[in-house]
């Protein structure tokens, strides 16, 4: 498994823990980031987009689909920008950051890993 491939294997075993807590424990997440609980659906259906999403990470990195690797950065920037926004405009509290934290870890470690990958 290539750098890149392993870094977007990790990503996928993230999501896929994040979406099963939103599907399975949602108030649970919820409080950690201190949202206030909900029996809403549309925290566990945000939790079976995540499952879908680790899919595609998974099965990217499984396969080696090195353009998907590439797509993946500027998603997970845009997270970033986006959990960050959220924050500063008082949409969430700053615990929400953590997401977007995560998304410029990996977004940053899969351009790393790409370029270690390609330079051989």
């Amino acid at each position: 498994m290539s750098r890149a491939a392993l870094s977007l294997h990790v990503f996928g075993l993230y999501l896929a823990l994040v979406g099963a807590t939103l599907v399975v424990a949602p108030n649970a997440l919820l409080a950690f980031f201190a949202l206030p609980p909900t029996e809403e659906v549309w925290v566990r259906v945000l939790g079976v987009v995540a499952l879908a999403l680790a899919l595609y990470y998974l099965l990217a990195a499984r396969h080696e689909v090195v353009p998907f690797f590439r797509w993946t950065i500027a998603g997970r920037l845009g997270g970033f920008v986006g959990f960050t926004a959220l924050v500063l405009f008082g949409f969430g509290p700053p615990a929400l950051a953590l997401f977007g934290a995560v998304d410029l870890a990996g977004a940053l470690w899969t351009a790393w890993a790409l370029r270690t990958d390609r330079a051989g």
